[in-house]
């Protein structure tokens, strides 16, 4: 408690603003991106001023392109297989067996987001997943599980989850010229397995 009894305030946390090509500060591997495309207009763009939530089944939430997936999941799994600290970090930090790292990335989708997403990334730094706020750039190549929800970045192989509850803080590091706090989206996990996601082709126009 500070003076008088009175409560003191928690510091604002951070929340670092991460570009869609960048690697970023502390990446658990090399790039594996390997094809992204600058998306059209985002759904619900027009939508209020306030940070709301979309549903990862929520078509046109993220694109790609009918040939190449955005990310190569086999370089994927190649470099974090083959360091034992960092795929077992990387498995501490997505909540899974370590033994399960590879069938694990094999079952998700690679995909462009089309919206400036508010996440719980994670850092290597140490032998460690370190957690931390983020901003995703809307044009980020992400891997995607059956509930439409982020978890991997590509550019830096960084495990990805869900915000924590606060959505508040301080954010960190260079926006890029789009960026809009107004327009960050929280992308809320489906309650169910989602058979296909609607996928806009991020070709036409």
């Amino acid at each position: 408690a500070g003076s008088a009894g009175r409560p003191v305030a928690a510091p604002a946390q951070d929340v670092l603003l991460q570009a869609a090509a960048v690697p970023g500060p502390d990446p658990f591997t090399a790039s594996t991106v390997r094809n992204t495309v600058r998306p059209s207009d985002p759904p619900g763009a027009s939508e209020g001023r306030r940070a709301r939530e979309l549903d990862g089944a929520t078509p046109g939430l993220y694109g790609g392109t009918r040939a190449v997936g955005s990310c190569d999941v086999e370089r994927q799994v190649s470099l974090l297989t083959g360091d034992a600290k960092k795929a077992r970090a990387f498995a501490e930090a997505s909540g899974i067996p370590e033994a399960g790292v590879a069938a694990w990335l094999r079952g998700l989708t690679p995909v462009v987001l089309r919206v400036d997403a508010r996440v719980t990334a994670h850092g290597y730094r140490g032998g460690r997943a370190e957690a931390h706020q983020a901003v995703l750039e809307s044009g980020t190549a992400v891997l995607v599980d059956q509930y439409g929800s982020p978890r991997v970045r590509c550019a830096g192989g960084n495990p990805v989850r869900a915000p924590g509850a606060d959505r508040g803080g301080v954010y960190v590091g260079v926006p890029w010229d789009a960026f809009d706090p107004d327009h960050v989206v929280v992308v809320r996990p489906t309650g169910a397995v989602v058979a296909s996601l609607v996928i806009v082709n991020a070709t036409d126009r």
